[in-house]
């Protein structure tokens, strides 16, 4: 197992069509969004959500590969395996609190939780809730994904033909007076997003892969996961999500030759408007037909004059 020895940042493009890509739990689940812009947003915890539930279909019972956060999981429990791992059968079985005994053992713990779950050497976490086991900042951090143009959200009315329990059925037979429906039928909602073009960035810090063991097949697994993440996270909710876009800036040394922001600018979108490239901030783009496809943008990546030790790599 190689240590990742050199920093990465990447670009990761991702579009949706007809769906909800993200919703906000306190607007009665409508797609998030800026308030101010009206530019959709999609949580970094949505998005290492999906990180964790490929690596878990991919790496299915690997050594090294297991996820720490999942759906039901009880936390404590797998700190308590670290434990048993290193005290034996008989240590941590049973207690509701535990703590390492000394500063060496604390590292220890440390070291089990990043070597068996891919999500805590990757990504970080706070394990020192009740059974002990410290906390690791991950090498891999993400931002929120922002659309790059206001997206509208619609609200669609959907029907449901089958009955609840029986006493809804027969109320429903019995119906009203008149000629109005008496089939079963109730009433929902679906907010989707029509299109929406979507934009993350990423940042792998080498030195604190030092720290976790993340290593370079453990980039590559991010990397294919970023690319796949979305074919196995489908849903009538989610409608048409697609990673279209992972553009990785490679340094030759673990601090990196230069800022992220600034080789973040050279990744350019715009408008295709009749065959011809058009700025984002163009004005006149609010007298045309809103995107709906990912080929009414263009996406380029400016190479000239890249700042010395950096590497681009177009993964897709």
């Amino acid at each position: 197992m190689t240590i990742l020895s050199r920093r990465h940042d990447f670009v990761l493009i991702f579009d949706v069509t007809n769906g909800n890509p993200n919703g906000d739990p306190d607007a009665g689940n409508l797609p998030r969004l800026d308030p101010e812009t009206n530019h959709g947003l999609v949580t970094d915890v949505s998005l290492k959500r999906k990180i964790r539930n490929y690596v878990d279909l991919a790496r299915t019972g690997e050594a090294g590969h297991h996820i720490y956060v999942q759906e039901g999981a009880i936390l404590n429990e797998k700190h308590r395996q670290a434990y048993v791992a290193l005290r034996g059968d008989s240590g941590g079985k049973k207690e509701a609190k535990l703590n390492p005994k000394d500063e060496a053992e604390a590292i220890a713990l440390r070291n089990w939780m990043c070597a068996n779950f891919f999500d805590v050497r990757t990504f970080g976490a706070v394990m020192s809730t009740g059974v002990n086991c410290g906390q690791v900042k991950g090498p891999v951090q993400m931002t929120f994904a922002s659309s790059v143009e206001p997206v509208l959200p619609v609200e669609i009315s959907i029907t449901r033909m089958a009955a609840t329990n029986e006493a809804e059925q027969k109320k429903r037979a019995e119906g009203e007076d008149g000629d109005q429906r008496t089939d079963n039928r109730t009433m929902g909602r679906k907010h989707i997003v029509p299109y929406g073009l979507y934009v993350a960035h990423g940042f792998v810090s080498a030195k604190f892969a030092e720290r976790t063991g993340f290593s370079e097949a453990d980039l590559a697994l991010l990397f294919e996961a970023l690319a796949n993440m979305f074919e196995h996270d489908r849903s009538a909710a989610r409608g048409e999500m697609t990673t279209r876009k992972l553009i990785v800036f490679r340094h030759e040394n673990a601090l990196g030759n230069a800022p992220a922001h600034i080789l973040f600018d050279r990744v350019r979108i715009g408008r295709m408007v009749d065959g011809e490239v058009r700025a984002l901030d163009d004005k006149g783009l609010g007298n045309l037909a809103p995107a709906r496809r990912f080929g009414d943008y263009s996406v380029t990546i400016n190479r000239e004059g890249l700042p010395g030790g950096v590497e681009v790599m177009e993964l897709l």
